[in-house]
């Protein structure tokens, strides 16, 4: 997620929490953002953030890692709220009979609707994608 605009930038669903998990998510948001050197990566403490594949992956591409301190859940709190929004108003309504049907509707909750069309009160009540495209010129001046 980019904590600029809220927007999930990169993601990736497997039957399995580990280092391919997160590879693939990571590898995503590069490919749609191709950041300059220097950015500033933050996760929580889990194994497969810590594992060395994904640690070599960070620093191959100058990526700075940041972990939160252990028991501080308050560093990842926008994307633990996102993960509660994606719970909330998909998987708890919704009875997927495959993983496939799954992973269909999270695209579409991602792509088309929270990044597109979810408005954030942080973000002036602008989708991430508004939010980006209002603050555009800005960035291009700068």
């Amino acid at each position: 997620m980019d904590l600029f605009s809220r927007k999930v930038v990169g993601w990736s669903m497997s039957e399995h929490i580990d280092r391919h998990l997160v590879l693939n998510a990571l590898d995503m948001a590069l490919k749609g953002r191709q950041p300059p050197r220097g950015l500033l990566h933050h996760s929580d403490r889990g194994s497969q953030y810590a594992s060395t594949d994904y640690q070599q992956a960070l620093a191959a591409r100058g990526i700075q890692c940041s972990m939160s301190r252990k028991g501080n859940c308050w560093d990842n709190a926008v994307v633990e709220s996102f993960f509660s929004s994606l719970k909330l108003e998909l998987v708890y309504n919704d009875d997927f009979s495959t993983h496939e049907q799954a992973r269909l509707a999270v695209f579409e909750y991602i792509e088309v609707f929270y990044n597109r069309q979810r408005r954030h009160s942080s973000l002036g009540y602008l989708s991430p994608v508004d939010f980006e495209l209002a603050a555009l010129p800005e960035k291009l001046a700068a």
